[in-house]
């Protein structure tokens, strides 16, 4: 007698699609870069090694990905989705009936494209998303990105069958999750080794000097208030006579900062030992050539940084979910990486001495750039590849 063998309707998509040589995958990602970005990379890793998948991402109206995604090349389905309040007023109350229809727009959306698997990671998208899947009996997979899980991931953990975390601080905090596994954060920026003379050349190209310490200032691709006020005390004060700085102000400041500078008769492409843009497009270049990075802390700056094996000045973005930027910023401070600076503490003043001190002892700034590799993870997408293929059979 013949053994028969039962499946459930994934299981036979599943089947169906490997013996076809490809996977149907859909990612749920939402709201900024650190959450679209790893997505991308998730999904651009999965077509590296298996070229005839076909990918989807879900995302809301809303956020970053209506721009990144299609520029990655992939289709973009939307649905509504908002993050709850405890507040009861008519606002949320609209929300909260809006992120209900939206777990029936994931759901038909997941009927329809019958994946192999849903990823999730991160934004409110994730909980409509990874729950439809878990109902359907479809296989789920979730990034966390930061230190500290947000609400999302404790809530879903119990829903998913396997969560991945950027950093093995964040493995203990998720106590109810099935399997959570170590892989790190995908990442564009790669640390490059360049020659003396090709580094040489791009200090050059932005016109500076190779011979004096180069910190590099950026608070992500909008730029952050705080620390460009921080900047500009800095210059009004002439502080920076021992280090050169290369300030990337994001787009919609650099106007403003160049106003203010006028009215104080400095001209913004003329400060001594200083480089100012409003957004620097060859980051991984400048990353890699600098001596000191004064930064947020987001998941992927972070992620960066410690691929880099760069000294830092981490700033965390207060009012955020359980303050999961300064819990980032702890994962490099505490192997001696990084210095961290809260946002009501810093000022022109503080910041030019922590740089001061980082510089003057170039033995100790080497040491700092050793201890960041000590958090690094380089091979992230081959590792969340390889749990993907565990669940994807």
């Amino acid at each position: 007698m013949k053994e028969r063998c039962f499946f459930t309707p994934s299981q036979k998509t599943s089947q169906k699609h490997q013996r076809r040589g490809r996977m149907r995958v859909i990612i749920a990602a939402a709201g900024t870069a650190g959450h679209i970005n790893p997505g991308i990379a998730i999904a651009n890793k999965i077509k590296q090694e298996e070229k005839n998948s076909e990918i989807i991402f879900i995302g809301t109206t809303r956020g970053l990905e209506n721009d990144l995604v299609p520029r990655a090349g992939y289709k973009l389905k939307t649905i509504d989705a908002y993050g709850l309040s405890k507040k009861l007023t008519i606002e949320n109350i609209r929300k909260m009936y809006k992120t209900l229809k939206g777990y029936g727009e994931a759901k038909e959306i997941i009927k329809n494209f019958k994946p192999d698997i849903v990823i999730g990671t991160g934004g409110y998208i994730c909980g409509a998303t990874i729950s439809s899947a878990h109902s359907l009996k479809i296989p789920t997979l979730l990034h966390e990105s930061n230190a500290f899980p947000g609400k999302a991931i404790k809530i879903l953990a119990s829903k998913t069958d396997t969560i991945l975390v950027s950093f093995k601080d964040a493995i203990p905090r998720i106590k109810n999750g099935k399997n959570v596994v170590f892989t790190g954060t995908p990442v564009k920026i790669k640390k490059k080794n360049y020659s003396e003379v090709e580094k040489a050349k791009i200090i050059a190209k932005v016109g500076l000097n190779q011979e004096v310490p180069i910190v590099l200032v950026f608070g992500g691709s909008q730029g952050a208030k705080r620390i460009n006020d921080t900047i500009l005390e800095i210059i009004k004060n002439k502080e920076n006579k021992n280090y050169q700085v290369i300030w990337a102000t994001g787009p919609k400041q650099y106007d403003v900062i160049k106003e203010e500078l006028e009215t104080l008769n400095i001209n913004i492409n003329n400060i001594k030992n200083m480089k100012i843009m409003p957004y620097i497009y060859n980051m991984e270049e400048i990353m890699n050539v600098v001596d000191v990075i004064v930064a947020r802390s987001g998941a992927m700056t972070i992620t960066e940084i410690s691929n880099l094996g760069k000294p830092s000045i981490l700033v965390p973005l207060p009012n955020v979910s359980h303050d999961h930027q300064l819990y980032n910023a702890k994962a490099l401070e505490n192997v001696g990486a990084a210095k961290i600076i809260l946002d009501d503490k810093i000022n022109g003043q503080i910041l030019n001495s922590t740089i001061e001190e980082i510089i003057k002892n170039p033995n100790n700034m080497q040491e700092m750039g050793k201890n960041a590799f000590k958090i690094s993870t380089t091979d992230a997408e081959n590792k969340i590849y390889e749990e993907i293929k565990k669940i994807v059979k």
